[in-house]
């Protein structure tokens, strides 16, 4: 995209948005075209029963430097040992130290803000340090359930991952519909295949994990709003590509999603088994299972999710 084509996100975020769609007073976004009949309907999508672990480790192994956010931090609080209670019971407990959005993790509405307005017009200053009075993620502990699919550009492409800064466009995207057999529909949660936590497992270079990666161009933003997707998520730190088309802005696909279409994102996904599986079988649609921890007012939260076929 040049920057004669490239569009002025603040119009495109005019275009494409959903303030007011579900009501003056929602905080939940996309998340609302997954409505009961589309859960149903996923559910019929579990044949065999296996099941697919998408989220990362959450410990020391994790690709955060620790310049902006460290990687999650465990600490057994009880071991058992030097207990004393009746009948020999002995216990241990842990604590955890992370930022929310350290691992496996979905953005909140609420994460990103301009102008002074979050999603659906909520005033910005309803984040505040004791958290997100509106678009908090504890708003999405029962919207986050339905039909996954995978489009596996890495696979389609060729490659075991694409490189840093590769834009991925809506071309890209039907590319991968086709060589699955599958389109993404009204409610779907998007699960969009790099390759860059593969480039990850094997190289472990956290600098170069999250100082770029390959993802979704600023075009594929009204891709999404037209299939009237609900998630995206990625097997990247950010869905979209980095270093950004635009040298000027910076994260303005998350402006638009989050912001102006109230699309949650799903970061740091580990999509490996599932694509291999998926490429095996050739079912690239799956139940989606992946609640957020309801974190009250939080800006995002860890997720485990799964997908089950």
């Amino acid at each position: 995209m040049t920057s004669e084509t490239r569009p002025d996100v603040r119009t495109l975020g005019k275009q494409l948005s959903n303030w007011g769609r579900w009501g003056p007073d929602d905080d939940r976004g996309t998340t609302n075209l997954i409505t009961p009949d589309l859960v149903a309907a996923a559910a019929a999508l579990v044949r065999t029963g296996s099941v697919f672990d998408l989220g990362i480790p959450l410990d020391s192994s994790g690709p955060q430097t620790g310049s902006f956010r460290p990687n999650p931090i465990r600490l057994t609080s009880q071991t058992g040992h030097g207990q004393d209670y009746p009948g020999g019971f002995r216990f241990s407990d842990d604590y955890v130290f992370m930022p929310l959005q350290a691992g496996s993790q979905y953005d909140a509405l609420a994460h990103v803000h301009y102008d002074g307005k979050l999603y659906n017009g909520h005033p910005a200053t309803d984040v505040t340090e004791t958290g997100a009075q509106h678009c908090g993620i504890h708003t999405q502990a029962k919207g986050i359930t339905g039909r996954g699919v995978l489009l596996d550009v890495a696979r389609q492409r060729g490659v075991d991952w694409l490189p840093s800064g590769e834009v991925i466009g809506p071309d890209d995207l039907e590319a991968a519909e086709r060589a699955a057999g599958v389109r993404v529909g009204r409610g779907d949660i998007l699960l969009v295949r790099t390759g860059w936590w593969r480039k990850y497992q094997r190289d472990g270079d956290r600098a170069e994990f999250l100082s770029g990666e390959p993802g979704l161009g600023l075009d594929t933003a009204a891709w999404l709003r037209e299939r009237d997707v609900a998630v995206v998520g990625s097997d990247n730190q950010g869905v979209e590509v980095m270093p950004g088309e635009n040298p000027d802005g910076l994260f303005e696909l998350h402006m638009v999603l989050l912001r102006d279409m109230g699309l949650t994102l799903a970061e740091m996904l580990d999509l490996e088994e599932l694509a291999a599986d998926c490429a095996a079988d050739g079912r690239y649609a799956f139940f989606f299972a992946g609640p957020p921890l309801k974190f009250t007012g939080a800006s995002g939260s860890p997720v485990n999710p799964l997908a089950i076929k």
